[in-house]
């Protein structure tokens, strides 16, 4: 009985410490005032789920190749369309230390745009608090935002994401629409941007360039998908057998190559290469903005698919897609056609210099420069 009445006594004093030593909630929303770091941090604009597993994929396993501890911030405008709460969930869930969000409650309209506005000391806090930027792809922006009318193609699902992204990236680069405006990155020349498909297309319309609204209809007079389906790979920007809507498991982009005319893609395409990369889009560069550079071609020349920047070594931008885990995977089959099988992955139709290699040395590139 005394051996009892101890055990019991022990747990009657230890129960409340350990009650108190229960771990605190993880931490996942920060504000901009909470980022102190600058030699480690990167932004991620758009955090969703799946832009998080990306990065966490491309991390964890050393694509992305760096030397500090990185942490990510996933920034955000607070009336974009999609649900932050599932980004919020995922973190916690999967308990990644090292990933944050940052909502951004101001809003923006196309005619604040490109000037001082009620984010500009948000965007500078940012920008002085992190060391490198990621734009990733989306749907269509408002065209008001470059100064035109809605072609009935253009389908805009998200407009406060774009007013406050391409206002971040005008704050970033500066550009023709404000002649006078000091963008930040005269303070940190070396701080780098990266633009992913719809970022890219941002960087060039933030800097005063223009997009073309649709592909297939302006450049290549095709206005049905059957049409565009009869044109060779190459032409063919996105997987328009989707619009078909009759399989649900088809891959969501299409593979074409790309002609590299400039560094730093040169090299990651060893000397002069022609990879294929994922695409998908309908909308590309028209007016370059102020600064940008053509780095990439599509094989007929008519679409731009890699940017940089003439005063900035470190701001590039690709119109396809070198983040998706597909693309370094051969666990993950892809499916074009409906209703056809298939057994093949990105690795296995287009391993080593193909498209892998490029990749590879695309994020190897980007962990250099973030360095």
């Amino acid at each position: 009985m005394k051996k009892i009445f101890k055990k019991f006594l022990l747990l009657a004093i230890c129960f409340p410490v350990l009650m108190g030593c229960k771990q605190e909630p993880r931490k996942v929303f920060i504000s901009v005032d909470d980022l102190c770091d600058s030699t480690s941090t990167i932004i991620i604009m758009h955090p969703t789920v799946n832009n998080i597993k990306t990065v966490k994929y491309l991390t964890d396993n050393k694509i992305i190749p760096n030397k500090s501890n990185l942490q990510f911030v996933g920034v955000y405008q607070s009336d974009e369309v999609y649900d932050y709460s599932l980004s919020e969930g995922y973190i916690v869930q999967h308990d990644i230390e090292n990933f944050y969000l940052l909502p951004i409650d101001l809003k923006l309209d196309h005619d604040l745009i490109y000037h001082k506005n009620r984010c500009s000391t948000f965007f500078e806090q940012i920008f002085k608090g992190s060391k490198a930027i990621i734009f990733f792809g989306g749907p269509d922006m408002p065209p008001a935002c470059y100064g035109e009318s809605t072609s009935l193609l253009t389908q805009v699902i998200d407009p406060y994401r774009h007013f406050m992204e391409l206002s971040f990236l005008f704050h970033l680069l500066g550009g023709s629409r404000d002649p006078q405006f000091k963008p930040l990155l005269e303070q940190n020349k070396n701080y780098t941007v990266l633009g992913i498909c719809l970022g890219m297309q941002s960087i060039n319309v933030a800097t005063g360039g223009n997009l073309i609204q649709d592909i297939p209809s302006e450049i290549y007079g095709q206005n049905t998908v059957e049409s565009i389906l009869t044109t060779e790979t190459n032409m063919q920007h996105r997987n328009y057998y989707n619009n078909f809507a009759i399989d649900n498991n088809l891959i969501w982009g299409s593979f074409h190559q790309v002609n590299f005319v400039d560094e730093p893609f040169i090299s990651m395409a060893n000397s002069g290469f022609c990879p294929h990369v994922l695409s998908s889009h309908h909308q590309c560069i028209k007016k370059l903005g102020q600064n940008i550079k053509v780095a990439g071609l599509s094989m007929d020349g008519k679409i731009i698919e890699a940017i940089t920047h003439a005063q900035f070594p470190n701001v590039i931008g690709v119109q396809f897609h070198p983040e998706p885990t597909l693309l370094y995977s051969k666990n993950e089959v892809l499916r074009f056609v409906p209703n056809q099988p298939s057994k093949v992955s990105y690795l296995d139709l287009y391993g080593g210099d193909a498209g892998e290699n490029f990749h590879r040395e695309f994020w190897k590139y980007f962990g250099k420069i973030i360095e």
